[in-house]
């Protein structure tokens, strides 16, 4: 709900400068991370406006393959582009840390019992597959995908875990986040644990929607 000061771009560079991760840019306008092991990509699309999720425009897409030599990614997870850069750069911490960045073997309730153990409580109808922030302004639910989030999964039919933030119900997406099918469920827990953090984040602003919602701690 805090937003990113519009400093997501740097933020997330930053990180993957610190883990050695390569970048140059790309004819489409983007930039390109590439892990050492080169079995992981993030690369900030903004400038490319691929498709939107909840009205938004997707800004970093972050994907992971089993092999260097595999022509085809297991799997992709997208991020508009307010989302919480600490957020999104604890995600890719967990995925550089992975001996198998395709590969995962936990189920999908260890998502929803670290949101659970974070104070975020399941969904009355759904829950074995979606939570949300004691406020309403949150949610992560176990959703079909959108038509545009590809997984090597070849199932025309494919769910995933998808992220929001909405300061109201009658009111726009703050963020979006979509991950595929093949996403390992313990990195979405990582994404969420983040996400539900109670740790104060500095910002210069936040959002206006959000304002009412965020305990705020003004330093002179």
């Amino acid at each position: 709900m805090a937003g990113n000061d519009g400093a997501l771009a740097e933020r997330v560079g930053d990180t993957l400068a610190q883990l050695d991760w390569r970048m140059w840019p790309t004819a489409r306008d983007t930039l390109l991370y590439v892990s050492p092991d080169g079995l992981c990509g993030a690369e900030w699309i903004l400038a490319s406006y691929p498709f939107e999720l909840g009205d938004l425009p997707v800004a970093w897409q972050v994907s992971a393959r089993s092999h260097t030599d595999s022509a085809m990614v297991g799997w992709n997870a997208y991020f508009t582009a307010d989302v919480p850069h600490e957020v999104l750069a604890d995600f890719l911490l967990a995925l550089d840390a992975r001996a198998e960045p395709a590969e995962g073997f936990d189920g999908p309730d260890v998502v929803l019992e670290e949101l659970c153990s974070r104070g975020w409580f399941r969904d009355a109808d759904r829950p074995r597959s979606a939570a949300f922030d004691p406020g309403f302004s949150a949610g992560i639910s176990l959703e079909l995908t959108p038509p545009l989030v590809r997984d090597a999964d070849p199932h025309p039919v494919q769910v995933g875990w998808q992220a929001w933030a909405q300061p109201g119900l009658d009111e726009p997406y703050l963020w979006c986040a979509s991950f595929s099918a093949s996403v390992p469920h313990d990195l979405v827990a990582v994404f969420a644990s983040s996400l539900a953090s109670p740790s104060p984040v500095p910002r210069r602003r936040v959002p206006a929607s959000t304002e009412d919602r965020l305990s705020v701690i003004r330093r002179s």
